[in-house]
C-alpha cells in the first residue's frame, strides 16, 4: 500500500477531510481533498460533513479552521509548524497600540493568530483589504496590522492618510526584493508579473510599469487564489511568480502550457514545508497534534471573521 493510499483510507475510516495550503510540498497537496489558501479552505470545511479536519498549512491556518468549525476536531501534522508573519504581532502589542489610539479602527490581515483576531474590528485578505478599508468611515483612523507591504498597498490604493502600519512581514515575501524582479523582468520582458502584495518586491514592480520596462498590464497585484484564477485564464505565455514557491505546482496544474517561474527560486516556508505525507498519516492514525482555541477567544475572532464577510467579497484567502 503505497503511503497517500494509506492517508486517503484513513481519512475515510476517521470521516475526515484533509485541508491543504498552497504552499504546501507537491505530494501533500496532491493527497488532500482540498487544495487553496488558508480561509477559503476553512471556510469549505465548515461546510463539509467531515468530524474532522486536518490542516495542513501553518498554525495560525488551523486556528482559524476551529474558529469556524467549533465543534469539529481539528489537527494540525506539525504542531511547530509557525509562521513569520503572525508572529510578528502578539495580542498584547495590539492591546498596547490600540490604548496608544482609542477612536482608530483594526483592520488585521487573516494571517495572525486567534488571539490576534480576537483583539480586531474586522479581519481581512489579500484579495479583499482595499474593499474591507474602504468601507470603513473615511474620518476613523485604521490600525492595519500586521504585515507591512500589505498596508502600503492598502494605503496606496485606498489613498487614505489615517492609516498606520505595523512593520511586521513574511520572511518568504519580504525576501523576494526588487532587484531580483528587476533583472528576472528584464530577462523575460514578454512575461506576465504575478505579485503578491506581502512581497518586497510590490513597489518595484510599480516602477518597472511606470517607468515602461515592463508593460503595466502585465503587471499583477493578486493574492493567491487570485493567481489560480489568473491561470486559468492565461492558456500560453510565460509568468514571473513573486510568492512562496509552493504555489508553483497549483498554477502548473491549472494552465500546464503556461511558463510559470519563481521571481526568486529560495522562496521556500521551511514552516509550511515541516508537514510531510508521513506527519499527515500519523496525525490521522493517532489524533495529532489536535489544535484547540478557548472558548472568548474563539467567540471575539469569530466576529472580525463575519465582519469581514459581511462587508462583501470576502476574497478567497491571503
Amino acid at each position: 500500500m503505497s503511503l497517500a493510499t494509506e492517508i486517503r483510507e484513513l481519512a475515510r475510516e476517521h470521516n475526515a477531510v484533509i485541508l491543504a495550503h498552497n504552499y504546501q510540498v507537491p505530494e501533500v497537496q496532491d493527497v488532500a481533498d482540498y487544495t487553496g489558501d488558508s480561509l477559503a479552505l476553512s471556510r469549505i470545511a465548515a461546510e463539509t460533513d467531515a468530524e474532522t479536519i486536518v490542516f495542513c498549512g501553518v498554525h495560525f491556518m488551523a486556528e482559524s479552521s476551529k474558529i469556524l468549525s467549533p465543534d469539529k476536531t481539528v489537527l494540525i501534522p506539525d504542531a511547530e509548524a509557525g509562521c513569520s508573519l503572525a508572529d510578528s504581532i502578539t495580542a498584547e502589542q495590539l492591546r498596547e497600540w490600540k490604548a496608544e489610539h482609542p477612536d482608530a479602527l483594526v483592520v488585521s490581515y487573516v494571517n495572525t493568530t486567534a488571539a490576534v483576531k480576537a483583539e480586531t474590528d474586522v479581519c481581512c485578505t489579500s484579495s479583499n483589504a482595499v474593499d474591507v478599508v474602504n468601507s470603513l468611515p473615511r474620518d476613523r483612523e485604521i490600525l492595519f496590522c500586521p504585515d507591512q507591504f500589505l498596508g502600503a498597498h492598502v494605503r496606496r490604493e485606498t489613498g487614505r492618510d489615517n492609516i498606520r502600519i505595523w512593520l511586521g512581514e513574511c520572511h518568504v515575501h519580504a525576501g523576494i526584493n526588487g532587484r531580483q524582479l528587476a533583472e528576472r523582468a528584464a530577462a523575460s520582458p514578454d512575461a506576465d508579473l504575478y505579485i503578491h502584495p506581502e512581497c518586497g518586491c510590490a513597489n518595484s514592480a510599480l516602477y518597472l510599469a511606470g517607468e515602461g520596462v515592463v508593460a503595466p498590464e502585465r503587471v499583477k497585484m493578486l493574492s493567491t487564489g487570485k493567481m489560480l484564477d489568473a491561470a486559468h485564464a492565461s492558456p500560453h505565455g510565460s509568468v514571473l511568480v513573486a510568492t512562496e514557491v509552493g504555489m508553483l505546482h497549483q498554477l502548473r496544474q491549472a494552465a500546464p502550457e503556461v511558463d510559470f517561474q519563481p521571481v526568486n527560486p529560495e522562496a521556500s516556508c521551511k514552516y509550511m514545508k515541516m508537514i510531510t505525507l508521513e506527519k499527515l498519516r500519523d496525525s490521522l492514525a493517532h489524533g495529532r497534534d489536535e489544535v484547540t482555541v478557548p472558548e472568548d477567544i474563539s467567540t471575539r475572532a469569530r466576529a472580525s471573521l463575519e465582519a469581514m464577510i459581511a462587508i462583501g467579497n470576502p476574497g478567497s484567502g491571503e
